[in-house]
């Protein structure tokens, strides 16, 4: 049971690695031990961070550095310095090594990474623990680095900033979400196997194209694009990364008579959904959670609200306070905590809108609160 397992996983406070640990906290309330580069700088300081560990996460790698040869050896490095940390630990560890597709072609990341596997897979072995490999392509998903994690984040935040980026080598990727890696990364501990995670072929231009049509309809009028895929839904939380939270509020255009106003809070160009609404009592607050995937909006109608937002595992805290004598609506980015609380002398109307119909069985909504103490 993964419940019940201490996990350490090494590049724990990079992209990947948040997506896992996030992934661990929400479906199997486990907290990992996440190890950066101060921990792998500092063996003795490693050794003690993963006594007590029974599973390890490999994440940590080198894909750019001055020279080929500081990518390939960085990579053989970490993965020594691991080995030889689990060795002085000397306790059986089972370990998933977040390999990459290009450890199977003959260039100095993939040598690297080959390499990596073979040693910790020795140490693993030597000590009674099992050993999966797991060989990753691209990835991509909300808050990845632009010019640095994958061409996907590089084209959310430029278009996010009102930029067209160019393509040039049109081509299909194989993409995977990183939530999907960390769920398989978690579904392999405690096996030996070795084997190339499956992906989605897209074109390079098709995700441009993606991103300008939601940049046109989201950050414009706030409507939301069509979302009927896993992909688009994935490319589109990604993109609501990169803008988060500049764009937001949004305040609707107001069209009003002799009967009062009208305006819309959502339009959606596919897939299905649910809206509802709420009345909240002046002191009181509703929310405190979070989801994985899920796409929702929050549009106060009538009284005052702040909106709280903290990115999961994280410490800072965004706000917004909105009011019914202006209607605005904001959006709950998908991995942050949020919650909505009246701040007024009367009662707080609020329409919420979600971009999938509620499951019981799956809610996709996951307990925490903004004021909760963060570990990053």
């Amino acid at each position: 049971m993964t419940a019940a397992r201490r996990i350490a996983i090494t590049g724990g406070y990079g992209f990947l690695g948040w997506h896992t640990a996030c992934r661990l906290r929400a479906l199997h309330q486990v907290e990992p031990v996440r190890l950066g580069r101060d921990d792998f700088a500092d063996p003795a300081r490693l050794v003690e961070a993963l006594r007590g560990v029974d599973a390890v996460i490999h994440i940590a790698g080198v894909n750019r550095a001055d020279s080929d040869e500081a990518v390939e050896q960085g990579n053989v490095d970490l993965a020594t310095t691991l080995a030889a940390a689990m060795r002085e630990v000397g306790t059986p560890f089972d370990v998933v090594f977040a390999n990459s597709i290009q450890a199977q072609l003959d260039n100095p990341y993939g040598r690297g990474k080959a390499e990596a596997a073979r040693i910790v897979q020795e140490a693993a072995t030597e000590l009674g623990g099992h050993f999966a490999d797991l060989l990753l392509p691209n990835l991509f998903g909300e808050h990845g680095r632009p010019g640095y994690n994958s061409f996907v984040a590089t084209f959310a935040h430029e278009v996010a900033a009102g930029r067209v980026p160019t393509v040039t080598g049109d081509r299909e990727i194989e993409l995977l979400h990183a939530q999907d890696a960390a769920a398989a990364l978690i579904e392999a501990l405690g096996s030996d196997v070795s084997e190339v995670v499956p992906a989605e072929a897209i074109g390079i231009g098709e995700v441009l194209r993606f991103f300008l049509e939601t940049h046109e309809l989201y950050a414009t009028r706030g409507e939301v694009p069509d979302i009927s895929t896993p992909m688009r839904r994935n490319l589109f939380n990604t993109y609501r990364a990169a803008a988060f939270p500049d764009m937001w509020p949004i305040s609707p255009q107001v069209h009003g008579d002799n009967r009062g106003d009208l305006y819309e809070t959502v339009r959606a160009h596919g897939g299905t959904g649910m809206a509802f609404m709420s009345t909240t009592l002046p002191g009181q607050k509703r929310g405190e959670h979070y989801h994985l995937h899920k796409v929702e909006r929050f549009i106060v109608v009538k009284g005052e609200a702040e909106i709280e937002l903290r990115r999961l595992l994280h410490d800072d805290v965004v706000t917004f306070r909105l009011s019914g004598d202006k209607p605005s609506f904001v959006d709950m980015p998908a991995l942050w905590v949020h919650n909505i609380r009246n701040v007024g002398d009367t009662e707080l109307v609020t329409m919420f809108w979600a971009d999938q119909l509620l499951d019981m069985d799956n809610p996709d909504q996951f307990p925490e609160t903004i004021a909760q103490e963060a570990t990053a």
